[in-house]
């Protein structure tokens, strides 16, 4: 009876372990997903009543958009120059904690110290750029005052620089937190016997540092790519209403009361970045790394 009676109870006690994660993510997660599913398939009123069934006309509407195909290329040059940004800075400054400070309570003082801006929320780090970016700013200010430029620069504000401006000073952090833990975990003493054969320090950047912070990079990478394809806020402001994403979209729709066309686009949405994640993650086994 004995082994009988194991299998059944390792089976409960699996069970209890992931017991709290599927109370989180059933309601908070599944649900969600199921419900917009579901009423990108029903058919609408146009008044925000849904009649259920299945068609698809929301997807053929979305697909056949030519809107839909400049949004997503407006995302992903969105998205792109983010990353680019976030990943030169965070790799940089995770670079510089781990290698260059010798202090560690140091290191952690600054890498905390790194987190402050993000005591307050995305409005006011939103909004702290517009006195420099403005017509009057201050950029514009000295630059003026050293001759530099004749007349103001106005691609500074409510343009799509100032949209990677807001994003990449929001995101860094996200980039910086997953490098950081992955160049931690470096032993120094194989920096050292680099060195001491005779490694330059870009080979040791190359063929050292980069490859085993590739897990970092790549949590990195997940958590801003995301963030950027899954926002609207920030391009709305900080672009003045000169551009807009994917995210723009649905949001007018559900505006207008067009409820199926937007769950359809958030679907949509949903799988491109299941594919991009998938995609990193098989490029780096995130998993293996960590626990290496």
């Amino acid at each position: 009876m004995q082994p009988s009676s194991s299998p059944s109870r390792s089976n409960l006690a699996g069970w209890l372990y992931v017991s709290p994660l599927v109370l989180v993510l059933v309601p908070f997660f599944v649900a969600p997903i199921l419900v917009v599913l579901a009423a990108s398939v029903f058919a609408t009123d146009g008044f925000g009543g849904l009649t259920p069934g299945f068609t698809l006309a929301s997807y053929i509407e979305v697909l056949h958009s030519a809107l839909t195909l400049k949004l997503y290329l407006a995302t992903i040059k969105f998205t792109v120059l983010t990353w680019i940004f976030t990943l030169i800075i965070g790799f940089f400054v995770a670079y510089f904690l781990v290698f260059h400070v010798r202090n560690q309570l140091l290191a952690i003082g600054l890498f905390l110290l790194c987190t402050v801006p993000f005591w307050t929320s995305n409005i006011i780090r939103m909004i702290s750029w517009i006195p420099l970016l403005g017509k009057e700013g201050l950029i514009n200010q000295v630059l003026l005052a050293m001759g530099v430029i004749r007349q103001p620069l106005e691609v500074l504000l409510f343009s799509d620089l100032a949209v990677v401006i807001a994003y990449v000073h929001q995101l860094t952090i996200f980039m910086i937190v997953p490098i950081f833990n992955s160049m931690a975990r470096i032993d120094k003493k194989l920096i050292e016997a680099a060195i001491d054969a005779g490694a330059s320090r870009f080979d040791i950047m190359r063929l050292i540092v980069v490859p085993m912070s590739k897990s970092g990079i790549a949590l990195g990478t997940i958590f801003v790519v995301s963030i950027v394809m899954g926002d609207f806020f920030v391009v709305k402001v900080m672009s003045g209403g000169g551009s807009a994403s994917v995210v723009s979209a649905f949001y007018e729709d559900v505006g207008v009361l067009q409820y199926p066309t937007a769950a359809a686009s958030a679907v949509l949405l949903t799988l491109v970045l299941v594919a991009v994640v998938s995609l990193i993650l098989r490029t780096v086994d995130v998993r293996q790394e960590i626990t290496r």
